[in-house]
């Protein structure tokens, strides 16, 4: 045991291998027998996979690079791939992240496309693929572009023939639906086959605001007819839409305040927990039905876990295991059988992500007959010592007005160290994206890097978080850059006044929304000594003024207010309009590709910086969009940011290039 000052501590956890346990496995789903899943590479320049698990246990990628499975649609994509057993053989059809277009493929052939290119904007891009055999057909969220803006775009549900006759041709691909909602997400078919399910919702709103649930008939010929609203508006948010076995309709309704299920309309679990979450991606799954009736949902509050629902009795039992939470992403085994055919064997098999504070997310299956849950996916394998790992404490604190504010702490911790008596240590406070998000409590080795080292992480739930309600949610309505940042300082001066942080040493940090949170913070509170900002909103007036996409271009509407009633909110909130009162260094970190929140923004930021003699680095990325993929850049963002803070809490950290600030 060794006493060293904290942010000195030697640790196992450097930034190549955080970096190469970045991301988790998604979209699962079964094909035939087989439980498939995507995974992320990020040494092969930030990739997804396609993987499968054959009967007999083994793992395999189905696709080399470059392939690259990922959807653009609303640039936070979706499900972007489908398969089913096909005269024997296994067929997927999935989304290729560099062109968009939709392919068919068997494993160890070679890949064929089944949709067009356009040339006109982003082109044409497709989301939620349901592979129908039996009709020839994919069915997906086709967005497509009318124009070079961004906001000129639009979605529909359609139809893709399977022979790949639609390859070369836009005309024949069949359009489901017309153009009467901004968005749609799905559709589910019945068991019958006779009806269709989906949601959709319109700007101003975001889904997780209002979303309507649509049911239309199904013709002989796969035309829809007869599209009603049988749930949902304006200040209902439903989540997910499915087709119980019976021909039910299942979904998940948040007109309590919770989300919660109902089965045509009758709630089969009411509890103040939730059963659903933000549809940051179209096609993510809280619950599965499976075909005895019986519902695999994920469902917690501040946490997802995995559990198997009887719609009957309201009882849930969860699965046992160290997993404390599950991603939204399901699969039961044999869920498209038809109405009234006896389930097929192996029907309790339900596939999940799940994860904990002691194991990174790994792909789980759960028995519903036995109760048996197991791995059988992307399997959790400790890189180091566990004993470096943080020992997370899950805390509630008191905000402004008396408001809780949850977060999740992570003091410093080396098994190997000890700090001097009398020192206290930095903290640096963490802001998730979204806003509309929160912070997951799982094994996360890029805050391992830094409570390895003697740096404390605190993730904050700051109000407008999920997990806790709808009317926690809403507390950031029209308070964007006043509630988020009053409850992270919140967060971090309790942790300081208690003796847990040193007052002096802390940090705010984030990316997207959080690199909002951050820049503000800095902007308007006097909390911290310095800041890591990533691929931030800085500038609202022109990011909502045509400068992101069209899925977020009206969020400020309810996260600041009506611009043409509140104009002058847009400009007193920027942080670009009050570079002048930043007064402490800081690190900006941005993807040259990105356009959900440009690099515009950040050089906009810069210049209003200049000759402030504030010191800061600003480092761009090529090749990476919102949210950094590939390990080279991760390495770097980790490395620069313990330097910042290095220097300016006079840490000494081994083996870390130090990190250039310019005034």
């Amino acid at each position: 045991m060794h006493t060293l000052p904290y942010g000195s501590w030697p640790s196992p956890i450097d930034a190549a291998l955080a970096a190469a346990h970045d991301g988790r496995p998604d979209y699962v789903g079964f094909v035939g027998d087989e439980a498939w899943w995507t995974e992320p590479r990020p040494g092969e320049g930030g990739r997804r996979t396609l993987v499968r698990r054959r009967v007999d246990g083994r793992e395999e990628s189905v696709l080399p690079a470059p392939w690259n499975v990922r959807s653009r649609v609303i640039e936070y994509g979706g499900h972007p791939w489908a398969g089913a057993v096909v005269d024997g053989r296994p067929v997927v059809v999935f989304v290729n992240f560099a062109d968009q277009r939709l392919y068919r493929c068997a494993p160890g052939g070679e890949p064929s496309p089944l949709t067009p290119v356009s040339l006109v904007g982003g082109g044409l891009r497709w989301a939620e693929p349901q592979l129908l055999p039996e009709r020839g057909e994919v069915w997906a969220v086709l967005e497509e572009f009318t124009g070079d803006g961004s906001t000129d775009v639009r979605r529909v549900l359609a139809a893709v023939p399977l022979d790949g006759s639609a390859a070369q041709d836009r005309g024949a691909v069949r359009e489901l639906t017309d153009e009467r909602h901004r968005f749609v997400t799905g559709p589910r078919l019945s068991p019958d086959g006779r009806s269709a399910a989906w949601l959709a919702w319109d700007h101003p709103r975001m889904p997780w605001d209002g979303t309507e649930l649509i049911v239309a008939g199904v013709g002989e010929d796969g035309t829809l007819h007869g599209p009603r609203t049988v749930a949902g508006g304006p200040e209902e948010s439903i989540a997910q839409v499915d087709w119980a076995a019976d021909g039910s309709l299942l979904y998940a309704s948040d007109r309590t305040g919770w989300w919660n299920l109902y089965r045509d309309d009758v709630p089969v679990c009411p509890r103040e927990e939730e059963f659903g979450g933000p549809l940051w991606k179209l096609g993510s799954r809280w619950f599965a039905p499976l075909q005895t009736g019986l519902i695999a949902v994920v469902h917690g509050r501040g946490a997802g876990a995995l559990g198997i629902l009887d719609p009957e009795t309201g009882e849930v039992v969860d699965a046992a295991g160290p997993w404390t939470e599950f991603a939204p992403t399901l699969a039961v085994h044999g869920e498209r059988s038809e109405m009234g055919v006896p389930p097929p064997e192996g029907w309790g098999r339900v596939v999940g992500v799940g994860a904990s504070p002691r194991s990174g997310y790994e792909v789980v299956e759960l028995d519903a007959v036995t109760g048996r849950a197991r791995v059988v996916g992307a399997g959790h394998q400790d890189a180091v010592d566990p004993a470096h790992y943080p020992e997370p404490q899950i805390r509630t604190f008191t905000g402004p007005d008396g408001r809780d504010i949850h977060a999740h702490i992570y003091p410093p911790h080396n098994p190997g160290c000890v700090p001097p008596a009398d020192e206290l240590p930095p903290y640096v406070v963490w802001a998730h994206g979204g806003p509309t998000s929160r912070a997951p409590l799982v094994l996360d080795l890029e805050i391992a890097y830094f409570t390895s080292r003697g740096i404390g992480v605190a993730e904050v739930d700051y109000g407008g978080s999920t997990g806790h309600g709808r009317e926690y949610r809403e507390r950031l309505r029209e308070q964007w850059g006043v509630v988020d940042v009053e409850d992270c300082a919140a967060v971090a001066l309790a942790l300081a006044d208690e003796g847990t942080a040193d007052r002096d040493r802390l940090a705010v940090r984030g990316g997207s929304a959080g690199g909002w949170t951050a820049a503000s913070s800095l902007a308007r509170t006097d909390v911290y000594a310095c800041g890591t900002i990533l691929y931030p909103v800085l500038d609202l007036a022109s990011w909502g003024d045509g400068e992101t996409h069209d899925f977020e271009s009206q969020y400020l509407e309810s996260l600041i207010g009506p611009r043409a009633e509140v104009p002058g909110r847009y400009t007193q909130r920027s942080p670009l309009e009050h570079a002048d009162r930043i007064a402490v260094p800081f690190l900006l970190l941005q993807g040259l590709d990105d356009v959900i929140c440009p690099p515009a923004q950040c050089e906009r930021f810069l210049e209003r910086m200049r000759g402030r003699r504030v010191p800061h680095a600003y480092i761009a990325f090529a090749g990476e969009g919102h949210g950094f993929r590939r390990a080279e850049t991760m390495i770097r963002v980790l490395e620069s940011e313990l330097s910042l803070y290095a220097q300016v809490f006079g840490l000494d950290p081994s083996g870390v290039p130090t990190l250039e600030l310019s005034e």
